[in-house]
C-alpha cells in the first residue's frame, strides 16, 4: 500500500486515477477507491467549482491498522503465529498552492 501511496502523491487526481486503474497492484483497487471518494467529498464541499481544474492529491499516509492473529499448523505439533495486517490510509484532495499567491512580508 505504502508503494503505491507514494506512487501517487502530489500527482493531479486525473493521472493518479489513471495509474492505479492500469497497476497491477492489489492496493491499487483500494486505492482508487478511496480517491474516488475524496473526489465525490470535496464535490460535496465544493459545489461550485469543477473538478478538472487543477486538483491534486495534496497529502497521503498510510499508517498501521489492526492486525488479525492467527496459528498456521507446524511439524512436529508445533504451531506458527501469522499476522494478517490491514492499514489505515488517510488522503488529502486539494487545489494546487500557486506560488505567486502567497503573501510573504518582509518589513
Amino acid at each position: 500500500m505504502r508503494l503505491m501511496a507514494d506512487l501517487i502523491r502530489g500527482m493531479e487526481v486525473a493521472k493518479a486515477l489513471y495509474v492505479l486503474k492500469h497497476s497491477s497492484k492489489e492496493a491499487s483497487i483500494r486505492l482508487e477507491k478511496l480517491l474516488l471518494s475524496a473526489l465525490t467529498n470535496w464535490q460535496t464541499k465544493n459545489p461550485e467549482a469543477s473538478v478538472d481544474s487543477g486538483l491534486v492529491v495534496q497529502s497521503i499516509m498510510v499508517d498501521g491498522g489492526r492486525m488479525l492473529k492467527r496459528v498456521q499448523p507446524a511439524p512436529q505439533g508445533r504451531a506458527h503465529r501469522v499476522r494478517k495486517r490491514s492499514n489505515h490510509v488517510t488522503l488529502v484532495v486539494g487545489r494546487v498552492a500557486e506560488e505567486g499567491s502567497t503573501s510573504s512580508e518582509n518589513a
